[in-house]
C-alpha cells in the first residue's frame, strides 16, 4: 500500500483516460475527489458522479458552469472573431480556462494540495490547465500522470488503459475498435486520435448533431447584436421562434446549424507544443455568430480601426490556442477588442442551408455606410473630378520605383 500524499482533485470527464487515472491516484496513495464540470456535454451526470463514487473518489462535485462558458469566455472570442490558422474556432482552448478556474476555486475550497488532470503529454490541453491553475495559484502542486514515467511507461497505449479499466471492473465508453477520442462542450464536439492519426483517412462520420448533407430548407435568421456588447437576440423568420439569453441562444444555434450540417471541418493544425495534429470539429452557433458579427462589424467599424483590430484577432487566437487567457498580455487584449466593439450594434439577416451560412442584409444605427454618397445614382458630398490628384498622388511612389537613375530618370526596362 503507498505512503498517503494527501488529497488531489481531479478534472474527470467519466471516460477512459481520467477514469483509469482515478483509480490510478488512490494505488498512489491520494485522496481523490472528483470534479465534473457541465459545460454543455450530452452527458448523465449522475451516472458520472456514481461511477467516480465507486471507483473510489472521497467526494464528487459537479459544476454548471455552461452560462459563465458562453458569456465569459465564448462572448469575448465572438468579439475578436477569433480564429486559429484560419480555421478553428478556438472550442476546445477557450473551455478549459473555464474548466480549470473552477478546479482551482475547488481545490482552494477543499484546503487540498494537489489538482491532476488526464491531458497527455503531447497535446496542448495540459498547457492550458496548467497555465490556468498557475496564474489563478502560484502555489499550487500538479498531477500529471501522461507526464510521469511510471504511468506512461505502464500505459504505453489505449490498449494497456482498457485492459487496466477491465481489470479493476471500470466501464469505459471506448473499445478497441472506435479507438478516437471526443471532446464535446457548447462551443464544439472535437475528434482526433485512433485512426484519425492518419491523415488521409477519410472520416465519413458526421457525429454531433451534423446531418451529412444538411436539410433541404433554408432556415431564415434574425441575430441581433448590441453596442459594445455581443449578440442579445436571435429570430427564426421561419416560425417566429425567438431566444435571448445568452445560454439560450446559443444552444438554440446549436442546434439549428448542427440540423443544417453547419460548422463542420477536418484539418490539420500546429500544436502549442510543436508537432502537427489532425482534428475534426463541429462548431455549428460558433460558426453562425463568426459570420454574423464579422459582417456587422465591417459595416459599423473604422476602416483603420479595423485593420488594427484584426491584428489583435490574430494575437488573440494565438494567445488563447496556447493556453494563454489568463495572462497579462491576454487580458489586456480583450480589454482592448472590447472597447472596439462600443459601435457594434445592429441586426444582421442571414440564412443557413446544407453546411453554409449566408448573410442576406444588414441594418445598425451606427452604420458607416452612406447610401447617397457611394451610389452610381447620386452624385452626393463627392466631387468626381478629385479622384484624379487622388491617383496621381498615389502613382508617384510605384512610378518612382521603376525609374533607373544611371539612365537620366528614364523609366528602366521590363
Amino acid at each position: 500500500m503507498a505512503q498517503p500524499k494527501g488529497t488531489v482533485v481531479l478534472a474527470y470527464s467519466g471516460g477512459l483516460d481520467t477514469s483509469c487515472i482515478l483509480v490510478w491516484l488512490k494505488e498512489q496513495g491520494y485522496d481523490v475527489i472528483a470534479y465534473l464540470a457541465n459545460i454543455g456535454q450530452k452527458e448523465d451526470f449522475e451516472a458520472a458522479r456514481k461511477k467516480a463514487l465507486a471507483l473510489g473518489a472521497k467526494k464528487v462535485y459537479i459544476e454548471d458552469i455552461s452560462k459563465e462558458f458562453v458569456e465569459e469566455f465564448i462572448w469575448p472570442a465572438v468579439q475578436a472573431n477569433a480564429l486559429y490558422e484560419d480555421r478553428y474556432l478556438l472550442g476546445t482552448a477557450l473551455a478549459r480556462p473555464c474548466i480549470a478556474r473552477k478546479l482551482v476555486e475547488i481545490t482552494q475550497r477543499e484546503g487540498a494540495q494537489y489538482v491532476a488532470h488526464g491531458a497527455t503529454g503531447k497535446g496542448n490541453d495540459q498547457v492550458r490547465f496548467e497555465l490556468t491553475c498557475y496564474a489563478l495559484c502560484p502555489n499550487i502542486k500538479v498531477v500529471a500522470p501522461w507526464r510521469l514515467p511510471e504511468f506512461y511507461q505502464r500505459f504505453p497505449g489505449r490498449r494497456e488503459l482498457m485492459d487496466y479499466a477491465k481489470k479493476h471492473g471500470i466501464p469505459v465508453p471506448v473499445t478497441p475498435q472506435t479507438p478516437w477520442s471526443m471532446d464535446e462542450n457548447l462551443m464544439h464536439i472535437s475528434y482526433e486520435a485512433g485512426i484519425l492519426e492518419n491523415p488521409k483517412v477519410i472520416d465519413h462520420g458526421q457525429r454531433g448533431s451534423h446531418r451529412a448533407e444538411g436539410v433541404s430548407c433554408i432556415c431564415s435568421l434574425i441575430g441581433n447584436f448590441t453596442a459594445g456588447r455581443v449578440p442579445v437576440k436571435v429570430t427564426n423568420a421561419g416560425d417566429g421562434a425567438t431566444r435571448c439569453s445568452a445560454l439560450e441562444l446559443f444552444v438554440y444555434l446549436n442546434d439549428i446549424a448542427g440540423k443544417h450540417g453547419v460548422g463542420r471541418i477536418d484539418i490539420v493544425e500546429n500544436r502549442f507544443v510543436g508537432m502537427k495534429s489532425r482534428g475534426i470539429y463541429e462548431t455549428p452557433a460558433g460558426t453562425i455568430l463568426y459570420h454574423a458579427h464579422l459582417d456587422i462589424e465591417a459595416f459599423t467599424m473604422d476602416r483603420e480601426v479595423r485593420k488594427i483590430k484584426q491584428g489583435l484577432a490574430l494575437k488573440f487566437s494565438e494567445l488563447v490556442y496556447n493556453g494563454f487567457w489568463h495572462s497579462p498580455e491576454c487580458e489586456f487584449l480583450r480589454q482592448c477588442i472590447g472597447r472596439s466593439q462600443e459601435a457594434v450594434v445592429g441586426t444582421v439577416r442571414l440564412s443557413v442551408f446544407k453546411g453554409q451560412v449566408y448573410v442576406l442584409g444588414r441594418e445598425s444605427p451606427r452604420s458607416l455606410y452612406n447610401e447617397e454618397l457611394v451610389s452610381m445614382n447620386v452624385q452626393g458630398d463627392y466631387e468626381p473630378a478629385d479622384a484624379t490628384g487622388f491617383i496621381n498622388i498615389n502613382s508617384l511612389r510605384s512610378a518612382g520605383s521603376r525609374r533607373d537613375p544611371s539612365r537620366g530618370g528614364e523609366k528602366a526596362p521590363s
